[in-house]
């Protein structure tokens, strides 16, 4: 697997570390990410993962969606989020 031009792929699901790009499906952790094809952010609670609770998010197309993780805090501030991006020179659409 080639690694993007900016972070890195997880090599394990549970590697969800600041900076760390992963397959939109293999989001395990709360915190804020980017996504890739967009540059949106994407804010994941942890009642938004929880086993056994709804509503799960599943992005279904013939492409592979990829997010990076910029924060573990779901609700960090537009700026802080923006600031961040910026520091793993991710793009942005917010």
């Amino acid at each position: 697997m080639t690694a993007p031009t900016t972070g890195k792929i997880a090599q394990s699901l549970h590697a969800t570390t600041p900076g760390t790009t992963i397959p939109f499906a293999a989001i395990d952790s709360p915190g804020c990410y980017i996504c890739k094809w967009s540059g949106h952010l994407l804010r994941v609670a942890d009642t938004g993962i929880a086993p056994g609770r709804l509503p799960h998010v599943h992005l279904i197309g013939p492409d592979a969606l990829f997010v990076t993780k910029i924060s573990d805090n779901p609700y960090l501030t537009i700026g802080d989020a923006r600031r961040l991006a910026a520091n793993f020179d991710l793009q942005v659409n917010f």
